[in-house]
């Protein structure tokens, strides 16, 4: 049985290469977190396009819905097809889809570029780790996906500031238009710098599979959001959730009975990186759901506007780029069943602490509480997303890339849904309109904070009643949802804790999965195109 080993030697512009991929990175994550900044001026009739609530939630959700949905085929194809081609063709979909949402006339139209942007960035996301697989050796690839998930942290700071900047001084299509240029300075980048990799004897495309994950996928991710909007009791929720769920079991078995799998379901055998996708999965449902909730208790109980709030989430940021790159050394000192299990435990005492934030607590304290997560986030994501990496060879680096970001997506997607569906019922249950209010404002103001304050704006002397109500209405809300994130985030400890290796012997190699006498002779080709 043969291992897998990796050549000692990365390539000569490895690190410039990294800053190439840093740029492109950002430009995917930093618009998702910019567009939340800008929801209440698209909803503005004047000065946006007024959106309603369901449109503006659907802005988000078109991205997200096929950015998960296409993410694990957009890995393969990069794999098959040139990981730079892939990278470049994703940047310039996102480019253009960016354009024309600037643009945009209508709710429909930026839901519609917003779904196309979903697919550059697909393209985009996988092919950044997996070109960082192909020309980092394996003794500085920690270190360098370390900056990788640094980078992630500074685009969610970069975000609502750069968001707040904006609106405060041009129209609101100016948080797509800013896309353009990073985009435009990132195509001339990699062409010149990043070199093309590609899994050198690929095997016949799976078509059969690639279907079934895209639909399987799509309609998980339809059901959560829709479970999300309208409570998982829904048909239309647990109806589409169920038949996905059905989609991906028969997408596994598929997979195991076929020669050449576009996944090979037996890496979920091995331990480590079964582990560390559930970690993945788990610490991005309860980070995701907490700043879903964060965002509105700042904007609304709070009252700060949107370049404050997205001040406010800088110390996360900081927290993730001072220790994603250092978490390589951490994990060498201490192994990665201590940096992980620790760093979880970081985020779980985060969460937990929004449990005593109320409407007065001294706002140093939620930015301290926002710090210690991103802290905890920075030992997570790192040795976690390495291990994944790790366990495929080279040529294969696409598929890791996509399951990761796929896992990550969807438990970011699903801790909205589910946290946000716990704040939602929460929150009715517990606010009591004012005696006086009209039936149907007062059943605004219990469908969520924010149609409590639009509610007020009209509700004369029984204002300051239903402001307070709500106020205190959500803050109760907020608190069980911490409650439900921070279990979420022990689970992910535990499983730390019980399944990811120790620290290992200098001498000792890393696991690894066991290669067919085809895929060791794949990626000898492959190492050496990538060393050429």
């Amino acid at each position: 049985m043969s291992t897998h080993v990796q050549p000692q030697a990365g390539h000569p512009r490895r690190w410039a290469i990294l800053g190439v991929l840093v740029i492109s990175l950002l430009v995917v994550v930093l618009d998702n977190t910019v567009l939340n900044v800008a929801m209440r001026t698209i909803a503005d009739p004047e000065h946006g396009l007024g959106a309603s609530q369901s449109e503006l939630e659907w802005a988000i959700n078109s991205y997200t819905l096929v950015f998960a949905g296409l993410l694990f085929t957009a890995g393969i194809l990069a794999d098959r097809l040139g990981r730079r081609i892939s990278l470049v063709f994703g940047l310039i979909v996102f480019g253009l889809a960016s354009l024309f949402s600037a643009y945009a006339t209508s709710p429909d139209m930026l839901i519609a570029a917003r779904a196309v942007m979903g697919l550059g960035a697909a393209a985009v996301m996988p092919a950044t780790l997996s070109i960082i697989a192909n020309v980092f050796d394996p003794k500085e690839r920690p270190r360098a996906i370390g900056v990788w998930a640094g980078a992630v942290g500074l685009a969610v700071a970069i975000g609502p500031v750069l968001g707040g900047v904006l609106l405060e001084h041009f129209w609101w299509g100016s948080v797509f238009l800013i896309n353009v240029p990073i985009v435009v300075i990132g195509v001339a980048l990699v062409f010149v710098l990043v070199p093309e990799s590609r899994d050198p004897k690929p095997n016949r495309i799976d078509v059969i599979g690639v279907l079934l994950s895209i639909v399987g996928l799509t309609l998980i991710t339809y059901g959560v959001i829709k479970g999300g909007e309208d409570g998982f009791g829904e048909p239309l929720a647990w109806g589409t959730l169920t038949a996905g769920l059905l989609i991906m079991v028969a997408f596994v078995l598929y997979e195991k009975r076929i020669t050449f799998p576009s996944l090979d379901v037996r890496l979920f055998t091995n331990r480590q990186f079964s582990a560390s996708t559930g970690i993945i999965g788990l610490v991005f449902f309860a980070a995701m759901g907490s700043m879903f909730f964060g965002a509105f208790y700042l904007q609304m109980v709070r009252g700060y506007g949107p370049l404050a709030s997205g001040a406010l989430f800088v110390p996360f940021a900081l927290g993730q780029m001072i220790f994603a790159p250092l978490s390589a050394t951490m994990v060498k000192r201490f192994g990665p069943k201590a940096v992980s299990t620790v760093g979880l435990v970081l985020v779980a005492g985060a969460l937990a602490l929004w449990v005593f934030i109320g409407a007065e607590t001294p706002i140093w304290i939620v930015a301290v509480t926002f710090f210690v997560q991103g802290v905890g986030m920075a030992n997570v994501m790192p040795p976690a997303t390495e291990a994944i990496m790790s366990a495929l060879p080279r040529e294969k680096a696409g598929v890791g890339s996509a399951v990761s970001n796929t896992i990550r997506q969807l438990g970011g997607a699903l801790g909205v849904a589910v946290l946000g569906a716990v704040v939602s019922s929460v929150y009715r249950s517990n606010l009591e309109a004012p005696a006086g209010l009209p039936d149907a404002a007062a059943d605004l103001a219990r469908e969520s904070i924010a149609g409590a304050y639009a509610v007020a704006g009209q509700a004369g002397s029984a204002a300051p009643a239903l402001l307070t109500g709500a106020n205190e209405a959500f803050v109760t809300a907020m608190h069980y949802a911490s409650v439900g994130s921070t279990v979420f985030a022990l689970l992910g400890a535990l499983v730390a804790a019980l399944w990811l290796p120790g620290k290992r012997p200098a001498a000792a190699p890393a696991p690894a999965v066991a290669e067919s006498p085809a895929q060791a002779q794949g990626r000898e080709l492959a190492d050496a195109e990538t060393t050429r």
